[in-house]
């Protein structure tokens, strides 16, 4: 069975874009500290801004909630957690005060992000590099193995009126995929095969997270969250299935220990 060219046009501009997003990334979470803090507050802004551009909700009030975003990010650095709570809070209440439409929109995913931004931060300083890398692996690993086997193998769509290229094929081989990861990270780290389990969870996240922003444009009839990267859209585009991820390991080290341990 050989794809239609069409379906491979945007190969080589993805892997590019990608490329550069993945080298700086994982310097960024590599170094740690201040480098990382700053990379977190920039996406959680850049997120917030396309956030208020896709839902049509008042150009003139983007840039300050994205600033006010990037600015929780930064404070949540200095304050324990308990303290920093409410302020992940604060750009949803000020947009439901100031936007023009869609506020309720706004106000969940605005606090999705910046709950995972801060998750983020919590994984990276709690349980260091590795597992942060194990993390952003398992993300990776569910959009590039969901993109090549619903590319090549097709078949039953997942939901085409929500998400026209989304296959079932694509999603089960991100979940493959993903597994592939927990057991890699299981081999080398050592701890229970639970973190298979937990790997497939967190791809299932990381897919919920790309439907949900999917189901956004659909709703708003945008095709992208902006023209950011090329080949990829916005940030937004990129970034909804680590938003999922960041939000379902913050329940996850709640009910497991983690990194599960040998038994």
């Amino acid at each position: 069975m050989t794809p239609a060219p069409g379906r491979w046009e945007d190969l080589n501009t993805r892997l590019a874009t990608s490329a550069v997003i993945a080298v700086f990334g994982l310097l960024a979470v590599w170094i740690g500290g201040w480098i990382f803090v700053a990379l977190v507050a920039v996406v959680c802004a850049v997120l917030t801004w396309e956030l208020v551009q896709m839902l049509k909700a008042g150009s003139r009030m983007a840039l300050p909630l994205a600033g006010l975003a990037a600015g929780v990010i930064l404070l949540g650095e200095f304050l324990p957690p308990g303290f920093a709570l409410p302020f992940l809070l604060a750009p949803a209440m000020v947009g439901i005060g100031q936007l023009e439409r869609n506020r309720t929109v706004f106000a969940v995913f605005t606090t999705l992000i910046l709950v995972a931004g801060y998750g983020l931060l919590v994984l990276r300083t709690g349980f260091g590099f590795y597992w942060m890398l194990w993390l952003v692996s398992v993300v990776i690993v569910t959009d590039v193995g969901g993109y090549f086997a619903g590319r090549w193998l097709g078949g039953p769509k997942f939901w085409p009126r929500v998400s026209p290229k989304k296959t079932w094929s694509g999603t089960v081989a991100g979940w493959i995929a993903a597994a592939i990861v927990g057991a890699v990270f299981v081999a080398i780290f050592g701890g229970s095969t639970q973190l298979i389990g937990v790997s497939i969870a967190i791809s299932m996240a990381s897919q919920l997270g790309d439907i949900a922003e999917s189901a956004v444009k659909r709703r708003m009839g945008v095709k992208d969250s902006s023209t950011l990267l090329p080949g990829h859209g916005g940030l937004f585009d990129r970034f909804d299935g680590m938003l999922g991820a960041s939000i379902f390991f913050l329940l996850v080290e709640q009910l497991v220990v983690f990194p599960p341990l040998a038994y």
